[in-house]
């Protein structure tokens, strides 16, 4: 089970005081206990285009159905060549999604070493697709009971990235599935073409909580790493 940190010295705002646009307050800070918080009450952490730390929950939620993922037979045939892994190579899925060279880049040394922090006490995991002994892409987000907030992906071969998304909607459809919440924030064009939809956020925060009391999947449910991930 996740090591539960010490609670935040913060106090978030409440949903019925949120503003009408996705930005929900600005400030605190990026530990353990104001991150799971945050998660928990429907906001993640994204830096604003002024460099504070942005506490944000999207007007339209992109969530992915775990019974609504597109696979087309293309993408089917690119996932017999790769192998999934949980959680074997974490750093290295993190520093592939913070590399700077990708447009739009957020994930800072400060956002890094937060998620590393939580990583260690057991709430954040890569999904990692892997061919020939190499990382080929992969993922990684928060893991709440049932919710999975993903927080990046990125790909060093063709379909990489879907293919661990794919094996993460596989991990993720157990017993608790039709309750299950996969997160992915925003809609992209990309995502949209996968199955991704969008939730008014009235909805989203109606179906958090319950996400919020079911069990991890099991292939989440490991023991804390407490030090260095390999």
């Amino acid at each position: 089970m996740p090591v539960e940190p010490p609670p935040s010295p913060w106090r978030l705002p409440a949903a019925r005081d949120w503003p009408p646009h996705d930005l929900v307050a600005v400030g605190a800070d990026l530990e353990p206990g104001t991150l799971l918080a945050a998660y928990r009450a429907g906001l993640f952490p994204m830096p604003t285009p002024f460099g504070d730390v942005g506490w944000w929950s999207p007007v339209d939620r992109a969530v992915m159905p775990l019974d609504g993922m597109r696979v087309t037979r293309s993408l089917r045939r690119s996932a017999r060549r790769f192998e999934i892994r949980v959680d074997t190579a974490f750093l290295e899925v993190l520093d592939g999604c913070a590399d700077p060279r990708r447009p739009d880049g957020w994930i800072d040394d400060d956002v890094r070493a937060a998620y590393t922090r939580l990583h260690e006490l057991g709430w954040v995991h890569s999904v990692e697709a892997w061919r020939e002994g190499r990382l080929a892409g992969g993922l990684y987000g928060v893991a709440i009971g049932g919710l999975f907030a993903g927080e990046s992906m990125f790909h060093r071969e063709t379909d990489a990235s879907k293919v661990a998304l794919l094996g993460l909607v596989d991990l993720l459809c157990d017993d608790h599935a039709e309750g299950r919440l996969l997160d992915v924030q925003w809609a992209t064009p990309h995502l949209a073409s996968l199955g991704v939809v969008e939730l008014p956020r009235p909805d989203y925060l109606a179906r958090l909580p319950r996400a919020l009391s079911l069990p991890l999947p099991a292939a989440l449910d490991r023991p804390p790493r407490g030090g260095q991930t390999t």
